[in-house]
């Protein structure tokens, strides 16, 4: 990178921020209009609901997944309007979910809402856990789009087939076992200072489906044919290139990234300089995990083939600000990024978050992006994410959201099943398959359950849009285009407050899973698994917690609490109070700077470790 314009550089990126906060500051909430896309994930719970669910027009649904097959599938998400679960657009989305979680875990935290984003990813993550039921072996679906397109009835109603399809060494499907390995690892990255045992575990288990996806591989819609007409799959290369560099940068493995550069050209890594990045085409972020590997001085031995990749990392960002000496991405007359009639707005989201994250690579090394048309400063790529995500949000031709439940005017017929039928709630009875066209599907009346913070496909590519329920390539919502906007309008409301600009308050979150934060308290745990094995069915972990004095002082009389154990526990005595322990009898006193340890062994999730009282 150019270091003699770093002064410059500076002021441009402190000008270009300043002006950022003042057109955004007039703008929008950026902050609400996060808080509503994570709650679109609740609305796409599959299995059994819990006590906290947000959403409550939705109840439990599809209990038996996986019966047939004898393998417990319950849980996961449905795709968007429908009742399938297809895994490769869900493992991406959970990829997408966790690296905003990962890029933007101060500004996510700063808005109260890490606790349901990490509950948004691990709802994904737990289902593929049970659909990796063997190394080599991948759950990849649940339903199939032709039956389940048959029927307008709400998923606590179903009944259309939930068979189950798998990928094995005989039906391999490098792509979905390649995009469930990325989840796996950038999932992991976002849990490990909240969760390090379950951070571990996913962190297995993408180690095992990327040497599955690299050792067998093929397409998963060869092995899945019922997926081909709904999710076809480019290619697979991608993929494999995209799980790498996740695991790479989860591990920090060099056998990771020796093998994006070995396979960089016959993979197409430094080959393909792309417009798109999407579900099915990672490439682009590939090379921007890539750039900024290289931008931070680790390339080593490998830099020189970074570098290539770079060099299309650059040109997808070009390209977005139309800087690309006319190889641009296509732009409606409104601004927005368009390249497929179906569903187009998740291209935009993900293509906005791509470019929001390029741009702190690129402001944190000070460096700038040298188009063909231009040299572009690092805010100006924040500005192209922001004009995105304001398009969503209504600063568009038809000054209307994208974003359904947000602002005045939004889709009130998106073409959603769930959406679209009273609640179970609300109407007891069965709404059966054809009734629910004949009763819900055609009446002209907004849909009786708001599905707040649905992405839908949102305009055509001349800004026109048509709010039918039966115009699903604009109406319907998807987890694909959802998830990048979590990290995005975190990263957005980030510069102008926490308190954005509009005086609407959003519902107070109910938090899943919510990080332990131990505040003003002299002590940190600190937690490993140091075994694991498996009797049966289950699989049981042996946890080691380590307990560091970080004061100054020396701490006597600590008493810990235990939760969500349900093992064995050595290395402390418990206490007359329930899950309450305290120190062994020969290590009253912790010094400054010196630790404890104990240990148990339990299956499942770790136990939840607080302190009670010290002195």
């Amino acid at each position: 990178m150019e270091r003699s314009f770093t002064h410059c550089l500076v002021l441009a990126i402190f000008l270009g921020l300043f002006a950022l906060e003042a057109t955004a500051g007039a703008s929008f909430n950026y902050g609400d209009a996060m808080e509503k896309s994570l709650m679109f994930f609740e609305a796409q719970r599959s299995g059994k609901l819990p006590v906290n669910q947000r959403v409550k027009w939705r109840g439990d649904s599809g209990l038996r997944d996986g019966l047939l097959q004898g393998v417990d599938l319950v849980g996961g998400y449905y795709d968007a309007g429908d009742h399938v679960k297809f895994g490769l657009p869900m493992a991406f989305t959970v990829t997408m979910l966790s690296w905003g979680a990962i890029d933007y875990r101060k500004e996510i935290t700063g808005l109260n809402q890490m606790g349901d984003t990490l509950a948004a990813i691990k709802w994904g993550t737990d289902y593929f856990i049970k659909a990796h039921t063997e190394p080599d072996v991948l759950w990849g679906q649940v339903g199939d789009g032709d039956s389940d397109h048959y029927c307008w009835e709400r998923a606590e109603d179903m009944t259309t087939p939930r068979n189950a399809y798998k990928l094995d060494p005989n039906h391999p499907g490098s792509d979905l076992a390649g995009e469930t390995a990325a989840a796996m690892a950038a999932a992991s990255m976002a849990f490990k200072l909240y969760n390090s045992s379950y951070s571990s575990l996913l962190l297995a288990h993408g180690k095992q489906l990327f040497s599955f996806a690299d050792r067998f591989r093929g397409q998963y819609d060869d092995s899945i044919q019922c997926a081909r007409q709904y999710y076809t799959s480019s290619g697979y290369s991608d993929e494999l290139l995209w799980a790498a560099a996740w695991l790479f940068r989860a591990t920090g493995d060099e056998y990771y990234l020796k093998y994006v550069v070995d396979n960089a050209v016959s993979m197409g890594g430094t080959g393909w300089a792309v417009k798109e990045f999407s579900w099915d085409n990672k490439y682009a972020g590939v090379q921007i995990l890539l750039s900024k590997v290289l931008m931070e001085g680790r390339g080593g031995a490998y830099a020189s083939t970074l570098k290539k990749y770079q060099a299309k990392a650059d040109f997808f960002a070009c390209a977005c600000l139309q800087k690309n000496d006319g190889y641009n991405v296509p732009l409606t007359p409104g601004g927005l990024v368009y390249l497929h009639e179906w569903n187009n707005m998740q291209y935009a989201s993900s293509a906005a978050f791509l470019l929001a994250v390029y741009s702190d690579y690129l402001s944190a090394e000070n460096a700038v992006l040298k188009c063909p048309d231009a040299q572009v400063q690092p805010y100006e790529l924040l500005n192209f994410a922001k004009s995105q995500a304001d398009y969503i949000l209504g600063k568009n031709p038809k000054s209307m959201s994208y974003l359904v439940g947000y602002g005045q005017k939004y889709p009130v017929h998106a073409h959603h099943r769930g959406s679209s039928i009273a609640s179970v709630a609300v109407l007891h009875s069965t709404v059966g398959c054809v009734e629910g066209f004949e009763s819900w599907y055609h009446r002209p009346e907004a849909n009786p359950n708001v599905i707040y913070g649905g992405l839908v496909g949102g305009p055509d590519k001349n800004d026109g849009f048509s709010d039918d329920r039966s115009n699903y390539e604009q109406t319907e919502p998807t987890l694909s285009g959802g998830a990048p906007l979590v990290g995005l309008f975190s990263k957005l409301q980030s510069l102008i407050g926490t308190s954005g600009s509009h005086s609407q308050k959003s519902p107070a979150p109910h938090h899943q899973n919510t990080p332990i934060i131990y505040a003003d308290v002299p002590v940190e745990f600190i937690h490993f698994i140091t075994n694991t094995w498996t009797i049966g069915r289950t699989t049981y972990y042996r946890h080691k917690v380590i307990i560091k004095n970080k004061s100054q002082k020396p701490i006597t009389d600590l008493k810990l609490a235990i939760e969500n154990l349900s093992g064995t526990l050595w290395g402390l005595n418990p206490c007359q109070e329930k899950n309450t322990y305290e120190l062994p009898q020969w290590m009253k006193v912790l010094q400054p700077g010196s630790q404890s340890s104990f240990v148990y062994v339990q299956g499942g999730p770790q136990a939840k470790v607080s302190v009670l009282s010290y002195h």
